[in-house]
């Protein structure tokens, strides 16, 4: 694996002495007797190649290099150890290499090291980066776990793995008794998942007295730490080089101008180096993206031109970090815009940024427990978020911030800390997850910023209508089938009641393109006419989630029928889709159909088109979805949800949007307050149906409205006792037919 030194490289075995020789391949006299005294790697017992020196250089280079001895010297004495270190330090490739010599030199008898990672993409590539710098194959000594791709084997020394990866790991063992060290990194991302590991292994610790863990944080999350874990030692890590910051107050009520006239500005410099600019969300990257490339065409030819890159965390493949290709690439281009948005720091690692232009505020989910949906709430970052977004630039000495804030603005407007994800997100799924860990003994967790009540009220409610609790609050059957899934638990609901209505292999299909990023690619400008015609042609008359499925059975065909990727990808291409996001599609749907085989549970052919497969697959989208119900009140497309009194729209490439055919009442699969409170992926359900699959406690929990008036009337439209009285006045008003009919009652 010929990975480029990456700003954050990292590794550390013993620092060895090669002749220099040994980089030529001559094969003379001097270079064969080199070959007698190549010096072996422990980990796969094959000499080292001329690589591994030359990336050992650049190792001893890293700021975390110093601390080796003495954190070797810690890990040995203490079960706990904590590294305190800047972005870009190298803890994160250091440190865990350092504890696989540890699990090494004591021949592996409590097991491997793991090293958690809040997103994808850098568990992916610190695996790579890893696997290069201690010279081994990646998927042998060295691999990484990430929902739904496992790079691993029983073998395998060191593995990188996401967070939400290791607490399900919890779920089959609960001790984790296949590791000697556990490194939890990036903690100060602060987590669901990383927040709940926290918490379980203060009790693994105690259980396992052997086990190591080792907490990499930022400096600004120490104090807090240390009083969580107590009195443990702390390995510091002196920081870089000091950036130039600039402040440009005036520039945040038109940040976006600002942003675009930095960019050119520096650009037409002529000052050398990429530029990296954090913007508040994704659709100011896509914004931002379109208008550089557009004026960008424009520039002096002479300078270059710009190459913008999009860099969306939510990506499993965004990262950005040069490699040979890239970097000849800029011998011509000369500069790299990279735009990101809030959590994008740690997937920039390139020694080239010599530029950083921070708006100073983010676009944040935050979760209302009352109304059950997320607001999106644009709020300043926090400063610890603003140095680390600084800390880029910390490897440069000519490096330059560019901050359209005030400094006033981030002394008192910005939090000290980032906001905890545990108090603003869904915590469903955690508690579905703790309830699972409780059958092992487990279930109390001792949180270092304890969620909301009213969240984990609504959370346990809402397990409760999903049939997952039983009346002692623990785990029902059904519950403890539910969380074998990755999935959201109502997600989970709907696929064990496709077995009950025979649509599991529908639901496999719904389930994976609802996971998996949206299938639909973001359009160029002018492209809007040309996307829909060809989007058309997977619409499907009963909703979005089975236009989902014509989506997923046309890509199927295509790659089974195609001779080459390329002819894959110029399918997509054509037809305005996102060839990533169905190939992830893929996966998901194959590592679903497995969970399913493997736990037993009966799937029946697949039977999509008929009348009877629609409905059915309506009956079980309803069995996990009937908290997500909405009515059109007026017949203009005004949505009212149905447990609230939010009013919303449906989201404009949603089927009946594209045809102006709205249906009185939607299930849907996502809602979101902002400026634009759409409704995605919807599908119609009639009210009768709803009934018959809606909880009784649920719906008599929901709020007085017009619209459960008009349920009530379905009932009483539908229950056994109003059809004896209507037969009764039927009787009443026809003497003459009265024995008949008493006969029929």
């Amino acid at each position: 694996m010929e990975e480029q030194g990456l700003g954050c490289p990292g590794s550390a075995s013993e620092k060895r002495y090669f002749p220099e020789s040994l980089d030529s391949s001559d094969g003379d006299e001097e270079g064969v007797l080199a070959c007698e005294d190549l010096e072996l790697n422990p980990f796969d017992g094959l000499p080292y190649s001329s690589r591994y020196y030359k990336l050992l250089k650049e190792r001893e280079d890293l700021p975390i290099w110093k601390e080796k001895y003495s954190f070797m010297e810690n890990l040995l004495q203490n079960q706990i150890v904590i590294v305190s270190g800047d972005a870009r330090c190298g803890k994160s490739s250091q440190v865990p290499q350092w504890c696989a010599e540890y699990c090494l030199s004591i021949h592996y008898q409590h097991g491997g090291v793991v090293c958690t990672q809040v997103h994808k993409p850098t568990a992916v590539q610190l695996a790579l980066r890893v696997a290069d710098e201690m010279d081994v194959n990646i998927g042998h000594e060295v691999g990484y776990m990430i929902p739904f791709e496992n790079c691993c084997t029983s073998e395998t020394i060191l593995r990188y793995c996401t967070d939400d990866m290791l607490q399900r790991e919890m779920m089959s063992s609960p001790f984790l008794g296949s590791y000697g060290v556990i490194i939890l990194d990036d903690v100060h991302e602060r987590s669901i998942a990383t927040d709940v590991l926290l918490g379980l292994l203060k009790d693994v610790l105690l259980a396992r007295p052997e086990l190591k863990l080792i907490i990499n944080s930022s400096p600004h999350l120490i104090s807090k730490l240390s009083s969580y874990y107590g009195n443990v030692p702390l390995i510091e890590v002196k920081k870089q080089h000091p950036v130039e910051v600039v402040y440009l107050s005036g520039a945040q009520k038109e940040s976006f101008e600002s942003i675009l006239r930095l960019i050119f500005e520096i650009h037409q410099s002529g000052e050398k180096g990429d530029i990296a600019v954090f913007l508040a969300c994704e659709h100011d990257i896509e914004k931002a993206y379109e208008i550089i490339c557009q004026e960008g065409s424009n520039l002096n030819p002479d300078l270059g031109e710009l190459v913008v890159i999009p860099l969306y965390p939510k990506d499993k493949c965004a990262l950005f970090k040069p490699n040979d290709e890239t970097e000849k690439r800029c011998q011509v281009y000369q500069r790299r815009v990279v735009l990101t948005a809030s959590s994008g720091e740690s997937l920039i690692w390139s020694n080239t940024v010599k530029f950083v232009i921070d708006v100073g505020v983010e676009r944040r989910k935050v979760y209302n427990p009352r109304i059950r949906a997320d607001s999106l709430i644009t709020q300043p970052i926090s400063q610890s978020q603003a140095e680390i977004r600084k800390q880029i630039l910390g490897s440069s000495s000519s490096g330059k911030l560019f901050c359209l804030y005030s400094e006033e603005f981030a002394s008192k407007d910005m939090r000290p800390l980032k906001p905890v994800e545990m108090q603003e997100a869904n915590l469903t799924s955690m508690v579905l997850f703790l309830k699972r860990i409780d059958i092992a003994g487990l279930g109390h967790c001792d949180f270092m910023n304890r969620p909301a009540p009213e969240s984990l009220m609504q959370a346990l409610e809402d397990l409760d209508y999903l049939a997952a609790l039983d009346n002692d609050g623990n785990l029902s059957e059904f519950g403890i089938i539910m969380s074998e899934f990755p999935l959201d638990p109502q997600l989970s609901k709907s696929i064990l009641a496709s077995c009950e209505f025979d649509c599991v292999e529908e639901m496999l299909t719904i389930a994976a393109m609802v996971t998996a990023p949206n299938c639909f690619s973001n359009l160029p400008h002018g492209a809007e006419e040309a996307a829909l015609t060809c989007w058309k042609t997977f619409l499907h008359p009963e909703g979005d989630h089975f236009t989902l499925i014509n989506i997923y059975k046309a890509y199927q065909d295509i790659a089974l029928n195609s001779a080459s990727e390329n002819c894959v990808e110029k399918w997509c291409h054509d037809y305005f889709l996102n060839c990533c996001a169905l190939r992830m599609a893929d996966v998901i749907r194959a590592e679903l159909l497995e969970i399913v085989k493997r736990i037993e549970l009966p799937c029946a052919e697949p039977a999509f088109g008929s009348k009877e497969n629609a409905l059915n697959i309506k009956k079980a989208l309803l069995s996990g979805y009937f908290m997500q119900i909405a009515r059109d009140v007026d017949g203009s497309g005004n949505y009212l949800m149905l447990t609230h009194k939010q009013v919303a729209q449906l989201h404009p490439l949603s089927g009946y949007s594209i045809t102006k055919k709205m249906p009185e009442w939607v299930l849907f699969h996502k809602f979101s307050i902002s400026e634009n409170n759409y409704i995605r992926i919807t599908s119609e359900i009639s009210p009768e149906l709803f009934m018959q699959l809606v909880p009784p406690y649920y719906f008599s929990n929901l709020p007085p409205s017009e619209s459960k008036d008009i349920l009530h009337q379905v009932v009483d439209h539908l229950s056994p006792l109003s059809t004896m009285k209507k037969e009764q006045q039927m009787c009443e008003k026809c003497p003459e037919t009265t024995e008949q009919r008493c006969t029929i009652q």
